[in-house]
């Protein structure tokens, strides 16, 4: 009997400081990089066709939305023009970066398109597939939806419709 009661104090024991152990804190959960709502979105640097570099790397003074896509997607061309009239709409209070995933596409292919939708938010090129590779891309379309703080706030697999995404949008200047 002795030894039950025993087994039972250590297990409650146990339990008690298992329980008591400090969780991670949500401050520490936003140093770590990493494509998931709660971290902060993993950095990159990519040349855009208009020759421009466009950055990831944390802080920043607006909100941006990162739509990785490719030319060939049906579903990327069924959500362009939605893009662009809210890129036109919010351009004051977000960055839109629609990032071609050269890698699985081709320039020529991604110029075209965004020359057929008469696309103006800047087009970074991910030509090596780096960043696509870093940010878990397996559908295309894929949105994220990062605060001026660099942490990702909506991860969206597929394709939005605009309502929806205006919405969230709001949601993430708001923040």
């Amino acid at each position: 009997m002795n030894k039950l009661v025993l087994a039972m104090l250590v297990t409650v024991g146990v339990g008690y400081a298992v329980w008591q152990q400090p969780q991670e804190s949500a401050a520490v959960v936003a140093e770590i990089q990493k494509p998931e709502v709660g971290y902060l979105a993993p950095h990159f640097t990519l040349t855009g066709l208009d020759n421009q570099v466009y950055k990831v790397e944390g802080k920043r003074t607006k909100p941006v939305i990162l739509n990785f896509w490719a030319s060939w997607c049906g579903p990327c061309r069924m959500e362009a023009p939605d893009l662009q009239k809210l890129h036109e709409k919010y351009k004051s209070q977000v960055d839109f970066y629609g990032v071609n995933v050269t890698n699985n596409d081709s320039p020529e292919a991604a110029a075209a398109f965004v020359q057929a939708y008469k696309l103006s938010f800047p087009i970074p090129m991910d030509v090596a597939g780096t960043v696509s590779n870093r940010y878990l891309i397996q559908a295309f379309p894929t949105t994220y939806l990062v605060d001026k703080e660099g942490v990702v706030r909506k991860k969206i697999i597929g394709m939005i419709d605009a309502a929806t995404l205006e919405l969230e949008l709001r949601k993430l200047i708001n923040e």
